[in-house]
């Protein structure tokens, strides 16, 4: 099995890393409910997509 001859440099080590770092996921205001939810989703709040009901949520005794 073959091993590297020379180390590589910390830079170049980090020139392969910088595409490594997790992105935050895009959010947008929910057009019923105002929830923060990802784009092309139903919203797990109200349960509407594209201004519809897609889907009928419990409501929850408070």
């Amino acid at each position: 099995m073959a091993n590297p001859k020379r180390r590589h440099s910390q830079t170049r080590r980090d020139k392969r890393r910088t595409h490594d770092s997790l992105t935050k996921p895009q959010t947008l205001a929910c057009s019923n409910c105002g929830y923060e939810k990802q784009p092309h989703v139903v919203c797990p709040k109200c349960g509407f997509y594209k201004g519809r009901r897609v889907i009928a949520l419990a409501t929850v005794a408070e």
